[in-house]
């Protein structure tokens, strides 16, 4: 049985099989009589049983043949009208001449192909409130009745998910697995049927669709054959049922649909993520070069300066880099000039929108202000009068209208002058008395003083790393390098001696400076007063005794003499003091700081063009014969000797800073 199973499976559907109600099927084995005795005689009442149209719309051709009785003319007439079709005879002739193919016995059907595709014996789910009217089902080795359409429908269990087996209950005993096999293949694809000595069996299908087929099968009444024996018959109960596969497989597909949400889910969030930057390639010279060139290139600046960046917290700076690291870094430094020269055009760009707008709003303005003379002039008696009311009223409304718009702007404009005013004002606030600018150059000389303290600070502590570095090192280097290190050690004390020293003095000087300036503003306050009660004095006795007032004077003058010429001293001490030092200026002491620390790296001394490429370095502005001036001036700290023999005979400056400060003491 199983093997027939397998085969009818295998070999799939078959072809159209020869319609019930076909004159040359001889195969009719039933007469219509037996219809009549199991549904108790109401055969003419099944026959007027109205179908639904889609029940009709998917009925199997496959189905095997209705028995009709060939010898009831009536009953032959009825099928064929019920499907729609002229009813012909064996010969073909017509049975019912008056006969019309769009009308039939039942109400609301259209006419059908009988060889339409996809008919089928079971239609698909009914919705529960059209009513259903179900037919006789013949098949080859039973027969399936209807049940009552009174009765309410079949129960049936809540559906298992994924569910694709279904329970058979009321199977007649002498029923066997092709019979069951006959009735439900018609529903779908059998995959599996395990049937069971108690009268019930599981099946499974293909698909899910099959078990909606195979439910509108419950209720059922089955008859093997013709036979209306206890043990041929029984009522079909159809339900849903739980099987591991089914449940396994709508998990896969499940899991499957998961899946595909959460990739569907990840391409969408990749596809809105920033992309990820380029990896930032490692320090070579090569790649040190290329960023050089791109530090000097304005689109690509930010590109070369986080890899500069990346290359810095990365640990690449070391003593065989730093020369190439500072020249990037001092690349980005002189980024600056170009992003201030374009802030410079940016702002001139504002400036000149700005007084563009301004001409336009003042154009606006004075055309306003027309519109309204114009509003004005026509508001007059004598035009006045020759307008209707309605005119009048607008002319009105637009007067108003144009004078608010008028102060608006006006406002707007008046609001643009104060601004610059504004500007003007603060840019005008400088001071420009005497004396305000001999206190400004108190404190601008005091500032330098302590910029160049500070600078002092921090070329200490770049001493103190390098005694520190050098420290370090010196457990680590050899034997034959301690004496080396011990001298560079011995200097470098000896250098931070003296700058400490150096420092020492100048705080010294500072201090006094300070105090200096505490003084001359208290004299300054005296002054003032002094000139105050003058000028008061003058005022009281201005009308009584002009002789006496001059003699008052004169005495306080000479009072007041001692303090000015004081203070004319002391000015006089500083202004000798700033001429007689041979450094003039901050940037005359940077460059003396730079070079002193350029020479005391090379203490066999290097040539002037060697010190100024140096510089150029920091300052493309710096000449050699300035610096070669300033060296000069500077004998104690700078001394200049001839080295080499005959042709290769140059002069070298070395720095004698330490030697100079025992003889400037």
């Amino acid at each position: 049985m199983f093997q027939e199973f397998r085969r009818r499976r295998a070999a799939g559907p078959a072809g159209l099989n020869q319609l019930p109600f076909d004159p040359g099927n001889k195969s009719l084995q039933y007469s219509n009589r037996v219809g009549a005795t199991e549904n108790g005689g109401e055969t003419s009442h099944k026959r007027q049983r109205t179908i639904p149209p889609d029940t009709l719309q998917n009925l199997n051709l496959e189905s095997p043949p209705m028995d009709l009785g060939m010898s009831d003319p009536a009953a032959w007439a009825t099928a064929m009208n019920n499907l729609g079709m002229a009813p012909v005879g064996i010969t073909g002739d017509p049975i019912l001449p008056d006969f019309d193919p769009t009308l039939g016995i039942m109400t609301g059907i259209p006419p059908i192909n009988p060889l339409m595709p996809g008919l089928g014996i079971v239609p698909p789910p009914i919705p529960p409130d059209m009513p259903v009217a179900k037919e006789i089902i013949h098949c080859k080795s039973c027969t399936l009745f209807p049940p009552n359409p009174n009765l309410p429908p079949p129960a049936t269990r809540e559906r298992p998910p994924g569910c694709k087996t279904v329970f058979v209950g009321g199977l007649p005993e002498n029923g066997t697995e092709d019979t069951i096999v006959e009735i439900f293949e018609q529903c779908g694809e059998i995959v599996a049927l395990r049937k069971s000595k108690k009268h019930f069996c599981h099946i499974r299908f293909t698909e899910e669709y099959m078990v909606d087929k195979a439910i509108y099968l419950s209720g059922y009444r089955i008859r093997l054959g013709s036979s209306t024996d206890k043990k041929d018959t029984g009522r079909l109960h159809v339900d849903f049922a739980q099987a591991r596969d089914d449940l396994y497989e709508w998990e896969c597909k499940q899991r499957m649909l998961a899946r595909e949400e959460r990739h569907r889910r990840r391409v969408a969030e990749e596809r809105f993520h920033p992309p990820s930057p380029p990896p930032v390639v490692h320090y070579s010279d090569h790649e040190c070069s290329i960023i050089a060139e791109k530090l000097k290139d304005d689109s690509k600046f930010s590109e070369a300066a986080q890899t500069v960046l990346t290359w810095i917290e990365r640990g690449e700076v070391n003593r065989r880099s730093a020369n190439n690291f500072y020249s990037m870094i001092q690349s980005v430094n002189s980024h600056i000039r170009r992003l201030m020269n374009e802030k410079a055009a940016h702002e001139k760009d504002m400036e000149e929108a700005k007084e563009k707008f301004k001409l336009a709003l003042s154009g606006i303005l004075a055309q306003f202000e027309q519109i309204v003379a114009v509003y004005h002039s026509a508001s007059k008696q004598k035009a006045w009068d020759h307008f209707t009311k309605a005119q009048r009223k607008n002319i009105s409304v637009w007067c108003k209208q144009a004078e608010e718009i008028r102060n608006i702007h006006n406002d707007e404009l008046m609001g643009i002058r104060r601004e610059e005013e504004m500007e003007m004002s603060d840019d005008d606030t400088e001071p420009s008395e005497t004396k305000e600018m001999e206190e400004s150059a108190l404190i601008s000389q005091t500032e330098a003083l302590k910029e160049e303290n500070d600078s002092l600070r921090c070329q200490l502590d770049a001493y103190r790393n390098e005694v520190e570095l050098l420290k370090q090192e010196q457990g680590k280097a050899g034997r034959e390098e301690d004496s080396r290190k011990d001298q560079q050690l011995k200097l470098l004390q000896q250098a931070l001696q003296g700058m400490q020293q150096h420092l020492m003095k100048l705080q010294d000087e500072c201090e006094r400076r300070d105090a200096e300036l505490e003084k001359e503003k208290e004299q300054k306050v005296q002054l003032e007063k002094l000139m105050e009660s003058l000028k008061e004095k003058q005022e009281l006795v201005a009308g009584q005794d002009w002789v006496k007032d001059s003699s008052d004077q004169q005495d306080h003058v000479s009072s007041l003499s001692p303090v000015c010429s004081m203070n004319q001293e002391k000015e006089g001490m500083l202004e000798r003091g700033l001429l007689s030092s041979p450094i003039k200026s901050e940037r005359e002491a940077l460059l003396v700081g730079i070079i002193s620390t350029f020479l005391h790296v090379h203490p066999f001394g290097a040539s002037i063009e060697y010190i100024c490429s140096y510089l150029q370095r920091l300052d493309s502005k710096i000449c050699a014969s300035e610096v070669e001036t300033l060296m000069t001036r500077l004998q104690h700290t700078f001394k200049q000797e001839m080295s080499g023999v005959g042709a290769s005979l140059e002069k070298r400056w070395k720095f004698c800073g330490f030697e100079g400060l025992k003889m400037t003491t």
